[in-house]
This record gives C-alpha cells, sequence and structure tokens, in this order.
C-alpha cells in the first residue's frame, strides 16, 4: 500500500491537529485538543514509515540522522503553514513526531496573553523576559506574538536563534534575521558568543538548555538589549530557582544579583482544552519583577514571590490559580480541569472561598 505523507499534513490542518506521530505496528495519530485519534486505520509497516518520514528529508538531513539517530528540524507546505519535526529510532525503527506552527503569527488577544502587561514588556529597551512550560504550551506561539508586533511597532533589528526555526516573519518595521542552530550556527552558546557584533535590538532565544547558554542570555540582556527566552519549567517561582541552580554553588549569589537586575517578567503558560472539546484556551501565570521582587531575588528569598504575586494585581501579576479561577468563571474550563491543573488545589480552594 502507498503512503503519501501529503495527505496526513492536509488532515492535521484540516482537523486543526497540534500534533502528529508516525510509528512502526499502528496506524498514524493526530493530537487534537490533547487526545490522540488513529488519522487512519492503516497499520504502519517498518519500510512505509521509513518512506513517509523519508520523504520530508533532504539528503543531508538524512545522512545527519542516520550518523547522530537524532533529527529535529523544519519545513514548510505553500497554503497550508510550517511544521517542525523531530526523528528519532525506537526499538531499531524509524519514528517522529511532527508538530504544526501555525500559518498566521496570532494577535496577543488571539492567543489569550495579558494585552497590558506583555506590550509593557516588548516596549523595554532592555532586559530579560521568559516564557515557560510543559511542551505544547504555547511557548513558541506565544514569543511569536511579541516578536511580531515588536516587529510591527518598532524599528529595531531582531536576531532569532532557534532549533529548528518555527515562525517566519517579514521584515515590517524591523529588520529580523533569524539563525537556525546546525544550519547557519553550531549551538545557542556559539551563536550568542557573536551575536553582539551584529548590532541587535532584540535577541530571541529558542531555549535556554544549558548554563552557558543561560550564562549568555544574562550578559547579553546586562548589556542592553531586550532578549526573550523559553525554559521549560512550571511555574514562576521555579522558573528563578533553576536558573540559579545551574550553576555551581560558588556563582550562585553572584548570579542571583544578576537576575534581579536583567529579569523584566515571566509567563508560565498552560493550554488547557475548552468545555465542549473544541479548541483549548491559555491559562498563564504572570510575575512581574518589581522592586520588590528584585529585593526577594537577591535576598535568596524566592519561597516568598508567590505570596508577592498574590497581591500584586495592579502591578499586573497573577498566579496560575487565579487564571485558572478566571477561566471557570467564564465556562471556559470545566470544574474538574481546572483543579487538575493546578499545582496547589488547597489555595485554589482558598480563592473560591474569597
Amino acid at each position: 500500500m502507498a503512503y503519501d505523507i501529503d495527505k496526513y499534513i492536509k488532515m492535521m490542518v484540516e482537523k486543526n491537529a497540534s500534533d502528529l506521530h508516525i510509528g512502526v505496528g499502528t496506524p498514524v495519530h493526530l493530537r487534537i485538543d490533547e487526545i490522540l485519534f488513529p488519522a487512519d486505520s492503516a497499520i504502519l509497516a517498518e519500510e512505509d514509515c521509513k518512506k513517509l518520514i523519508y520523504s520530508i528529508l533532504s539528503n543531508e538531513q538524512k545522512e545527519k540522522f542516520e550518523r547522530e539517530l537524532e533529527l529535529d528540524m523544519s519545513f514548510g507546505v505553500k497554503g497550508l503553514g510550517r511544521f517542525r519535526v523531530n526523528v528519532f529510532k525506537q526499538r531499531g525503527s524509524i519514528a517522529s513526531s511532527i508538530r504544526l506552527i501555525p500559518h498566521e503569527i496570532w494577535s496577543f488577544e488571539q492567543c489569550g496573553l495579558p494585552t497590558n502587561t506583555v506590550l509593557d514588556f516588548c516596549n523595554k529597551p532592555k532586559g530579560l523576559v521568559l516564557v515557560t512550560g510543559a511542551t505544547g504550551s504555547g511557548k513558541s506561539t506565544s514569543l511569536a506574538s511579541m516578536v511580531d508586533w515588536i516587529n510591527a511597532n518598532r524599528a529595531c533589528h531582531i536576531v532569532t536563534i532557534e532549533d529548528p526555526i518555527e515562525f517566519i516573519y517579514k521584515n515590517k518595521k524591523s529588520v529580523i534575521n533569524q539563525r537556525e542552530v546546525y544550519s547557519d550556527t553550531y549551538s545557542f552558546g556559539a551563536a550568542l558568543k557573536h551575536i553582539l557584533r551584529q548590532d541587535p535590538d532584540v535577541i530571541l532565544i529558542g531555549e535556554m538548555r544549558d548554563l552557558e547558554t543561560i550564562e549568555s542570555a544574562l550578559i547579553v540582556a546586562e548589556t542592553g538589549h531586550l532578549v526573550f527566552a523559553t525554559l521549560h519549567t512550571s511555574d514562576c517561582v521555579q522558573t528563578i530557582n533553576r536558573i540559579i541552580d545551574v550553576f555551581p554553588a560558588h556563582q550562585q549569589q553572584q548570579i542571583r544579583t544578576q537576575l534581579s537586575f536583567v529579569l523584566l517578567g515571566v509567563l508560565s503558560q498552560q493550554l488547557i482544552p475548552k468545555i465542549g472539546g473544541k479548541g483549548r484556551v491559555l491559562a498563564t501565570e504572570i510575575l512581574v519583577v518589581t522592586p520588590a521582587v528584585k529585593s526577594l531575588v537577591r535576598e535568596s528569598k524566592g519561597h516568598q514571590i508567590y505570596s508577592v504575586m498574590q497581591t500584586s494585581q495592579k502591578e499586573g501579576m497573577k498566579t496560575m490559580n487565579l487564571s485558572l479561577y478566571e477561566l471557570y468563571q467564564k465556562k471556559q474550563i470545566s470544574y474538574e480541569e481546572m483543579f487538575d491543573r493546578s499545582t496547589d488545589p488547597d489555595d485554589l480552594k482558598r480563592i473560591f472561598k474569597r
């Protein structure tokens, strides 16, 4: 039986699936609003999998995968959108996960982002803004929305470092250069080492995944640039702790001080299926780094930051529990989903009582 990757890509777009999974001994599956569904009844043999996956790879990418047994890449289909691909081996057979990157870059309102707070971040001349959350929580979409707003409203030079490139930007008021790790540079660290000579104003780092990248991001933000980056952390306080804990003990006080000066804010995200099962909605925890927060970071009192967030809604802050509660009040998510997504159900119960 002949298999056509284009058929599954079109199906993915038509059904608004976030991901497509290809593996041996099972049908192709689509992830729609967090639930996996078989795309059809055809069980894939090993040769079918290889043909499907290799049909979207260049010769160089095939060679890289066969050499390293891992591959991250992206590709575009005219009229449909862009797709981020991970190719891997499982039990000796080839497999792949493909993620749909929306063709259109969404506005803050379409994303469900807190417009006033995000606008304030985007208008800053320098500092570090972090967007965090699990895989599939909409981090790339939120960052693209912010970068595109700057692109349309500020005359500046934007440099992105991504692995792989996801959203494609067109120059508007700004000039944008997009660099892909392994294609345009050898690593995030190497790209950041040379970035200051490229006269950037705004820098997007696809992922702060190691000490070298985190250290470079802090230095670049400190030297007068606006930096956006992602981390795989589940809340704002954990994000700050993660950055500090990456460094050796003897450096941590220095990093706390440095972080307190450059950090502008943290957005921690979850995407939650809507009531009725059509689409997902964004829940966002927001930390705005005020003088009080700076002091807590410097003095190693991160455990007190959550209390500041609870009492600082006027500054644009919001806990994840409050965001979940507001979505429930708007009848966008269910009662059960709200509590399932909370990391502190007791605090959520207190919000209900108030």
